[in-house]
């Protein structure tokens, strides 16, 4: 059934969970072409159901089957059979490459994390948890919309999981995680350069996303800001004080939706 904007109930679903679980992707999105909104709402809304699955339960196993609910549901996509009727995962299915569905179950495994307080093991664990989260979300984002390379999507979408990890990290404190492996004032503003860097280098190559793939990196537009804040005051991390007004994140959006330079 089409109801508003000739959106199905189940689009509308997606929106909504989007709206109310990931406000600021919502805003990206509706900010996007209508044709982008009905790849990109569903995309959105399994990650905030991935992303919040290991949370609503104190029972690791209760959360390991929420996610292996996931893995399963994407399995069918990627098998190219006929898939479970769900509000997320059939307009998920109309949208999402067999291929890509493969691809997406990296960035439900890596939740694992997520379900235990255990730190990153190294550098190279907490980098493989930003890309397999953040890297795969935006390369499926982007890929699905139009021509794009991934190693520049990914380079970006890096610079966005640890902009909004650096954003996460009071509560996932307050959860008792540990966030990150060195979370003194140098340790953070190592990362945070490292972020700009990976960042300027996605720009350097910004030919290798299409117009239409453009899109899939609105979510962004406050990562540079996000990094630039952490790299010069590492204690507004711990403090919850990353970001800017409501007012300003809207006109950086528009200003990076109307020129398209991300």
């Amino acid at each position: 059934m089409n109801t508003a904007g000739g959106f199905s109930d189940d689009l509308i679903a997606c929106a909504t969970l989007v709206r109310r679980g990931d406000p600021d992707r919502f805003m990206a999105v509706m900010a996007a072409p209508v044709q982008a909104r009905r790849v990109l709402f569903p995309l959105y809304a399994m990650n905030v159901e991935i992303a919040r699955a290991p949370w609503v339960t104190q029972e690791p196993l209760i959360a390991q089957m929420r996610l292996q609910w996931w893995r399963d549901a994407l399995a069918e996509i990627a098998r190219g059979g006929p898939v479970r009727h769900h509000e997320v995962v059939t307009p998920l299915a109309g949208s999402l490459s067999p291929e890509l569905a493969a691809q997406a179950d990296g960035m439900i495994a890596v939740r694992r994390w997520d379900i235990y307080r255990d730190p990153f093991e190294d550098g190279d664990h907490f980098e493989r948890y930003i890309d397999s989260s953040s890297g795969t979300l935006m390369w499926l984002a982007a890929r699905s919309l139009g021509r794009a390379e991934e190693t520049v999507v990914r380079d970006y979408a890096y610079a966005v999981g640890l902009a909004n990890w650096f954003r996460a990290i009071p509560e996932l404190e307050a959860h008792r995680r540990v966030p990150l492996l060195d979370g003194t004032a140098d340790g953070v503003r190592r990362l945070a350069e490292q972020g700009l860097a990976r960042l300027a280098r996605a720009r350097r190559n910004r030919s290798g996303v299409g117009p239409e793939a453009r899109a899939g990196l609105l979510a962004g537009w406050q990562a540079e800001t996000i990094l630039n804040q952490a790299r010069r005051a590492p204690d507004r991390v711990a403090l919850g004080t990353l970001g800017t007004s409501e007012a300003r994140k809207r006109l950086s959006l528009m200003l990076q939706s109307a020129t398209g330079r991300w």
